[in-house]
């Protein structure tokens, strides 16, 4: 496995030459995921930064009454973390499982720290990697609150196309904030009232 895609992610998301790209990834580790495995385990402090190199992951958390609840999906090419572990240093609320094989590039906080102290260019990358994934979650938070449920599973399947492969109905349900006998009827062409 080579980490040409992580490369290039460090490429895409600032001004990070390809030597310098070169030089950060070559901190980062591989790693393979079986899948069902869990990358993060609600209790835990969150340690691990992974670039997904492929396959697909989804994050969730136990509502209070017992239900799994989809908080997030990670394909390939996308960093997968739980953010709030991860930089407070504090027990996650969520899991991080894989939903199938995947391989990836790992660093761990300490190690990422001391990339973000040591270069500039990789804290600037830092930085948009971090407002990218606000605004996806501020922009995911008002979509539960103002658009319809079908216009939400729409979006979903345009952002993330191999969705309906790799995720059960289940957890894309739970994601949409929907019963799986709504999706079911989104699907079909006939949303809920």
């Amino acid at each position: 496995m080579t980490n040409e895609k992580l490369t290039q992610f460090f490429q895409s998301m600032g001004p990070i030459s390809a030597g310098q790209a070169a030089d950060i990834a070559s901190v980062f580790v591989p790693k393979a995921i079986g899948k069902h495995e869990f990358l993060l385990q609600a209790g835990r402090v969150s340690d691990e930064y992974l670039f997904l190199d492929s396959g697909f992951v989804r994050a969730f958390a136990y509502d209070t009454n017992g239900h799994d609840v989809t908080t997030g999906f990670y394909a390939s090419g996308q960093v997968v973390f739980e953010v709030a572990s991860f930089f407070n240093r504090t027990p996650s609320q969520e899991y991080i499982q894989a939903l199938t094989d995947c391989t990836g590039w790992a660093i761990t906080h300490q190690q990422l720290n001391a990339l973000f102290h040591a270069r500039p260019e990789f804290r600037e990358f830092g930085r948009a990697v971090l407002v990218r994934g606000y605004a996806a979650l501020k922009s995911r938070m008002l979509a539960l609150i103002t658009e319809p449920a079908a216009a939400r599973y729409a979006s979903l399947l345009r952002a993330s196309p191999e969705i309906l492969q790799h995720a059960p109905l289940k957890t894309i349900a739970s994601y949409l904030g929907v019963t799986d006998t709504s999706l079911s009827r989104i699907r079909k062409g006939n949303p809920p009232k």
